[in-house]
């Protein structure tokens, strides 16, 4: 993964594969990889920070098979992660650029970041975790879920962060403010209303 998509999640990395492999590929990595994480979780101490890195670990794998088994659902995670890293990519250009679409392009690209991320990462893992594939290999169960809600939302405002770090958020657009109509407005209510 390179720098530009640090943050938006690569469940095909999660697995250790590439973007080309096949749907029974996918369930083979995801059983290997599940069966060492539940054996390291069996044979660890279970501490709360252990208990939220392993929660967290589980959730990434049954998000991972939950989208990648699905071609038509591996299709448009891949295509809208792309997506919104070629906004940034676009976003950053014309921020270097001082153009005036700067803020409406900021604009979208936040909002298409926190969409991706609430529904890749938030939503995806926690249907997966009610997905019966998913919990027959993990284990996850309600219990589960109800501990992962907050590790999860904690992951992705990470992520978010992660993001953000890289992006021109330091150029703040000066405000246009209409200083003769601040001062009519003002003189309006000390008067009473009267312009």
């Amino acid at each position: 993964m390179t720098d530009a998509e640090k943050g938006y999640v690569d469940y095909f990395e999660v697995l250790g594969l590439d973007a080309s492999a096949k749907p029974g590929e996918v369930r083979k990595a995801y059983r290997k990889v599940m069966k060492d994480l539940v054996f390291e979780i069996h044979s660890a101490e279970i501490t709360e920070e252990r208990r939220a890195h392993y929660l967290l670990e589980i959730a990434k794998l049954n998000a991972a098979i939950y989208i990648l088994r699905d071609t038509e659902l591996r299709e448009t995670y891949w295509r809208e992660r792309q997506e919104v890293i070629d906004l940034e990519r676009e976003w950053s250009a014309v921020a270097a650029t001082g153009s005036p679409e700067m803020d409406g392009l900021r604009r979208r690209f936040d909002a298409t970041v926190r969409h991706f991320l609430a529904h890749y990462v938030e939503e995806a893992m926690l249907d997966a975790g009610r997905d019966k594939e998913c919990v027959e290999a993990s284990g996850w169960d309600a219990a589960h879920e109800r501990h992962a809600s907050r590790i999860l939302r904690h992951y992705r405002h990470g992520l978010y962060q992660d993001i953000l770090e890289r992006l021109p958020y330091h150029e703040v657009t000066p405000p246009h403010i209409d200083w003769d109509e601040r001062r009519s407005i003002v003189a309006a209510l000390v008067t009473g209303g009267k312009r």
